[in-house]
């Protein structure tokens, strides 16, 4: 069994280093032939794959491909692997805009081999992580001169489901607290320099913010050092949150300098690979769904953040044992479990 996995992140970027390196785990514990190829954010690489792919001699071909929606780019990918008849799989993002709905459909209809969709509950992330923002906000009476708490969002994209979804998250904890009002939302495209650039002048507009929801853990480090340019200190004076698990950031949760820091959804790709493997074996997911979306997500204590260090640090996920996670392995089990908890509780 072949799978293909077009990821669209860098080489050298930590958060699909990390969904990477969790594939490769689960491919080799599954017996799993898995090839990796990097798109390096140019959002037009996954097409060109596709066609190589599809270009390939049919011996060659990967029997799955797994992808993202990344930049919308997945529809075309699609339907480019579906004239070849090879089979394919959204992990981490997958159709949401009613626009690509209507060139795709659903899973199984228009384009036969499009198989389905795992996705990580990424609105519950931005909740989350803004909720314990707010409380943090509360307990430290960081109130501003019209009695309320004020928070400013560096989002990641504007077009990445993902993205759109954290920042709805955000937005949903903010309306329930009545007594927060969100500033801006400003998109840092993902990048620690542009979200430290970006903040200097959040900061100099909105003087009485104390609180600061980022998307990603590198935002958060990025707004994190022109705040502490300015002479104030993440975590005492005022509080960010982010969201990946870097050793970067579960440091920063364990020192106190992040207030809030959710992470493990990386494994989805890795999950993706149980779901094609009982498909492939003969026990199809259709009954739990075709585009499942679950939740994934943790919100790291320090405590939690130093075991995963412990036990993943060197971002090697060998010692899981993605076996036990399969129906046709395991009969026992009749619905999937894609939580990352089980996994750092090593159940």
């Amino acid at each position: 069994m072949s799978v293909t996995f077009l990821n669209p992140g860098k080489s050298d970027e930590i958060y699909w280093v990390t969904a990477a390196n969790s594939m490769t785990a689960a491919a080799g514990s599954l017996g799993i032939k898995l090839e990796v190829l990097y798109a390096e954010r140019d959002h037009l690489k996954p097409l060109e794959f596709a066609r190589q792919i599809a270009a390939r001699p049919a011996a060659t071909r990967p029997d799955y491909v797994v992808l993202t929606n990344d930049y919308g780019m997945g529809p075309e990918v699609v339907r480019i692997l579906d004239a070849a008849s090879i089979k394919t799989f959204f992990a981490y993002s997958g159709i949401t805009k009613p626009s690509e709905r209507d060139i795709v459909g659903h899973p199984r209809q228009i384009h036969k081999h499009w198989l389905g969709s795992l996705e990580p509950m990424a609105e519950e992330a931005g909740y989350v992580t803004a909720g314990k923002l707010i409380e943090r906000g509360r307990a430290e009476k960081w109130m501003a001169a019209d009695g309320k708490l004020h928070l400013l969002a560096i989002a990641g994209d504007r077009s990445t489901t993902t993205s759109y979804k954290r920042t709805e998250g955000m937005r949903r904890a903010v309306a329930e607290a009545k007594d927060v009002v969100l500033d801006q939302v400003v998109y840092g495209e993902w990048s620690r320099v542009k979200a430290q650039e970006q903040s200097v002048w959040l900061y100099q507009r909105y003087p009485q913010t104390r609180l600061v929801w980022t998307g990603s853990d590198l935002m958060a480090f990025g707004a994190m050092e022109s705040w502490r340019a300015r002479g104030g200190k993440p975590g005492y004076d005022a509080s960010f949150s982010a969201i990946n698990t870097s050793s970067e950031a579960l440091a920063a949760v364990e020192s106190g300098s992040l207030t809030a820091l959710s992470g493990g959804h990386f494994i989805a790709g890795a999950f993706s690979l149980v779901m094609l493997y009982d498909y492939h074996h003969g026990k199809d997911f259709i009954k739990e769904g075709l585009e499942l979306e679950r939740s994934m997500f943790i919100l790291f204590t320090p405590e939690e953040a130093r075991r995963f260090e412990g036990m993943f640090g060197d971002m090697n996920f060998s010692r899981v044992d993605f076996k036990k996670f399969s129906k046709v392995l395991n009969p026992a089990v009749k619905k999937y479990n894609f939580s990352f908890r089980q996994l750092l509780e090593n159940k």
